[in-house]
């Protein structure tokens, strides 16, 4: 196989939902940036990034040279070099959060889903700069009980479908068990890859994106660009790929 860089979705691929990865995907990742690039492609956002990977790779700085960060689907870049540095941010701006925020009110009110006063599992709505992430339960909620929350899908295809009516200059794609994420209009997990191509310097054939590919949700644009994709279920399936990967 004739790849350059791997690219990993975050929860549900690397970790469980907000949980840190496991010292057994530290090992093969760390193996694996001896012999490609490595990406991190998600809805998360920076510092989330940073909780649940970065500062649990106890790896030399010239192997994370190797790696790439493309938090909030995508709409920001950040790459190693002596430190962290961003490389560009797609941030929305005010008045297109003041617009995302009203959309939800409708749509809450529409659907009877009302926002405790003091959140349980902290904030509902999310402001992550290029992005405004709901979290059904709060972003801290226990994954056991995110499982539940939507198990079928059906309340956040319904979410979809009113907030599409009221944002349509915007991205909505589910991510995770009880996520939605609003970025700008064209600023899906597609953009994310067309910058790795033009910053980087990457063809799509040395690419190979591992994920998992729900309804509606945020990797669909990725497969449709047409680079290689493979299906994961678990952080311990993506094991399972990556010893895949290394042997070859």
């Amino acid at each position: 196989m004739n790849k350059k860089l791997i690219i990993f979705d975050l929860d549900g691929c690397l970790t469980e939902s907000k949980q840190p990865i496991n010292l057994d995907l530290v090992e093969r990742l760390e193996a694996l940036l001896h012999c490609y690039y490595i990406a991190i492609l998600a809805g998360a956002s920076y510092l989330q990034f940073k909780d649940q990977i970065i500062d649990r790779l106890p790896i030399s700085d010239q192997l994370t040279e190797k790696l790439i960060l493309l938090p909030t689907n995508g709409s920001a870049c950040y790459k190693f070099n002596n430190t962290w540095n961003k490389i560009y941010s797609e941030d929305l701006s005010s008045s297109e959060k003041e617009l995302i925020l009203s959309a939800f009110k409708l749509c809450f009110q529409e659907l009877n889903f009302t926002i405790p006063k003091k959140p349980l599992y902290g904030e509902i709505l999310e402001d992550r700069g290029p992005q405004i992430t709901f979290s059904g339960l709060g972003q801290r909620a226990p994954l056991p009980l995110k499982k539940k929350w939507d198990p079928n899908h059906l309340f956040r295809l319904q979410m979809i479908e009113i907030l599409s009516y009221e944002l349509k200059n915007f991205e909505i794609k589910s991510g995770g068990f009880t996520s939605l994420d609003i970025n700008k209009l064209n600023h899906d997990k597609s953009f994310g890859i067309s910058k790795l191509l033009e910053i980087f310097n990457f063809k799509l054939n040395d690419l190979l994106f591992i994920g998992n590919f729900q309804l509606n949700g945020s990797n669909f644009p990725v497969k449709k660009m047409g680079l290689e994709c493979w299906e994961t279920s678990s952080p311990d399936n993506t094991k399972v790929l990556i010893k895949q990967l290394l042997e070859k």
